[in-house]
C-alpha cells in the first residue's frame, strides 16, 4: 500500500463568502482573517514534507492560502481544479438558493444537477478525477511511487474525488465533509485508490509519507494494491 505516490488535497482556508452565508463559486473571493489563520496553521502541518509537486486551482483563495502555508512552494496552476461552475447562483446567499427547485436536486441526486447558465456536478466530479489521476500518474512517473504531492482546491471539488476514491456514487458525496484548510490523503494503486485520511483539520501529517523503499521480489509488488486484511499495522511510530 505505501508504494504509491500521495495525493494530498488541501481545501482552501475560510473565505470571507463562507463566513456570510453565501455561494462563492467562481467569483474572486479572498480569505478572510480565520481563513489566513488556517492557511497559517496548516503550513505547519505540512512543514517538512517532501512535496515533489504543488498544484492549485487558478482561483485567488486557493493562491492565497498556498502562499500562506507553503510560501517557498511554486504552485502550478490546474484548470480542471476550479471551483464547480455554479453559473446564476454564483454570489447568492446559501438560505435563498435553499428554496430553490433546483436544490433538493443537489442534494439528493447531485449526478443529475445542473446549475443554471453553469456547469454540471457530474462535469464537475469528471474533469476533477482526470485532473489529479493524471497529475498523480506523471508523478509516480518522475518520483516514483514514494512521491508525495499537494493539490489545492475547493469544497466539492474534493468531495467528487473523494467519493471517486471510495468507489461510490456521485449520488453519495454530499456525505462527505472537506472543511476549510483541512487534509484528505489518497493512494492510487494499479487495482484501487485507498482513502488514507479524510478532512484532517489538525494534527501530524508526516506519518503520510511512505518510508524508504526496499528491495523487493518482483511478486511481491503485487501486493501494493491489496488491503490489509484486519486493517494493518498503522503508520510507523
Amino acid at each position: 500500500m505505501v508504494r504509491v505516490a500521495t495525493l494530498l488535497l488541501l481545501r482552501h482556508g475560510r473565505t470571507t463568502a463562507n463566513a456570510d452565508g453565501g455561494l462563492a463559486g467562481r467569483q474572486p473571493v479572498e480569505l478572510d482573517e480565520t481563513g489566513r489563520a488556517q492557511a497559517t496553521a496548516v503550513g505547519e502541518r505540512l512543514k517538512g514534507l517532501p512535496l515533489a509537486a504543488v498544484v492549485t486551482s487558478p482561483l485567488i483563495r486557493c493562491r492565497q492560502t498556498l502562499e500562506l502555508a507553503l510560501p517557498q512552494a511554486e504552485p502550478v496552476v490546474e484548470e480542471g481544479l476550479i471551483e464547480c461552475g455554479y453559473g446564476s447562483w454564483e454570489g447568492q446567499p446559501l438560505k435563498k438558493l435553499a428554496k430553490e427547485p433546483l436544490w433538493p436536486v443537489v442534494q439528493q441526486h447531485p449526478s443529475a444537477a445542473v446549475f443554471p447558465e453553469g456547469e454540471s456536478m457530474a462535469a464537475m466530479a469528471a474533469r476533477a478525477v482526470a485532473a489529479v489521476r493524471s497529475w498523480d500518474a506523471r508523478i509516480t512517473a518522475e518520483h516514483g511511487p514514494e512521491a508525495v504531492w499537494l493539490a489545492c482546491s475547493h469544497g466539492d471539488v474534493i468531495k467528487a474525488i473523494v467519493a471517486d476514491a471510495l468507489g461510490v456514487h456521485l449520488d453519495l458525496f454530499q456525505r462527505i465533509v472537506a472543511d476549510p484548510a483541512s487534509v484528505t490523503a489518497i493512494r492510487y494503486t494499479a487495482l484501487r485508490p485507498f482513502l488514507v485520511r479524510l478532512n484532517d483539520t489538525g494534527g501530524d501529517l508526516s506519518g503520510l509519507v511512505p518510508p524508504p523503499r526496499k528491495r523487493r521480489r518482483r511478486a511481491a509488488r503485487a501486493a501494493d494494491s491489496d488491503a490489509a486484511v484486519g486493517g494493518g499495522a498503522g503508520a510507523a511510530p
